[in-house]
């Protein structure tokens, strides 16, 4: 038991968010699985309030960027406080979202609230955080790099998507090999000692 959680979390130590993709396509059934896994994911009632879209098609990866980038642009340049900028600065982040268009995979995580068709749901973010968490292990262990991307306001993803109103985009997430000689920011994680506690 040791040594499968020593291994565990030394590879999940090695996972890094990347912003630079290559369009190299990837397994679509390694995704598929991927997502097979989030899927098991424990959610409120067993209700399972989540939707994974996967976005392969160019030409919809396309209009994504367009729209993200809107939506960015007045972001970063009118709606953004200040030490947040600040808070993000060493890692190079900016309203330009190329990874969008340049990976070839784009997953879009939807919550599935009340609707027609579907119950009332319970604790949604928190079941759909937890599907996240299982998906980005999923990908990270089968060789496949991600990013996660929040744009705000989201309901352009519903259109894009062609997902009803009930569902509601909380997530988008590029996922592909890294590109060729892609760096990312030197950043350290606090110890185990800080973020643990006894008691």
């Amino acid at each position: 038991m040791n040594s499968t959680a020593r291994s565990f979390a030394d590879r999940m130590a090695a996972r890094r968010s990347v912003r630079h993709f290559s369009p190299e396509p990837v397994p679509l059934d390694v995704v598929e699985e991927a997502v097979r896994a989030a899927a098991t994911a424990p959610s409120g009632a067993n209700l399972q309030p989540w939707r994974f879209v996967i976005v392969t098609d160019a030409e919809r990866r396309r209009r994504l960027r367009e729209a993200a980038e809107a939506e960015e642009i007045e972001f970063y340049r009118r709606r953004a406080p200040q030490e947040w900028l600040e808070a993000v600065a060493p890692m190079g982040t900016d309203w330009q979202k190329p990874f969008l268009e340049t990976a070839p995979v784009v997953i879009v995580v939807f919550e599935v609230h009340q609707g027609p068709h579907t119950p009332k749901p319970y604790y949604v973010k928190e079941s759909v955080g937890i599907a996240v968490g299982v998906l980005i292990t999923a990908l990270h262990l089968s060789g496949l790099a991600t990013l996660t991307h929040t744009p705000s306001p989201m309901r352009f993803l519903n259109e894009i998507c062609e997902r009803p109103t009930e569902e509601r985009a909380c997530l988008v997430m590029p996922v592909g090999y890294p590109a060729d000689g892609v760096t990312v920011p030197r950043l350290t994680r606090k110890p185990l000692s800080e973020v643990m506690v006894r008691r």
